[in-house]
């Protein structure tokens, strides 16, 4: 989550899930830890980041 906020997005709505986006692109991110490695995957992806974009901003 700080990793996406990082890379400019915001909290939109919580609840057993965050919604978060940047204006463009809407990600969904489950609460329970540890998220899955696939999982994240998804998220990187629908957030329209490369994985090395992902790994700059963590």
């Amino acid at each position: 989550m700080r990793a996406l906020e990082k890379a400019g997005f915001k909290i939109i709505r919580e609840g057993k899930h965050i919604v978060m986006s940047d204006g463009v692109h809407f990600v969904t991110i489950p609460r329970h830890n540890p998220v899955h490695a696939v999982t994240m995957g998804g998220i990187v992806r629908d957030a329209g980041l490369s994985v090395e974009e992902f790994k700059k901003v963590l």
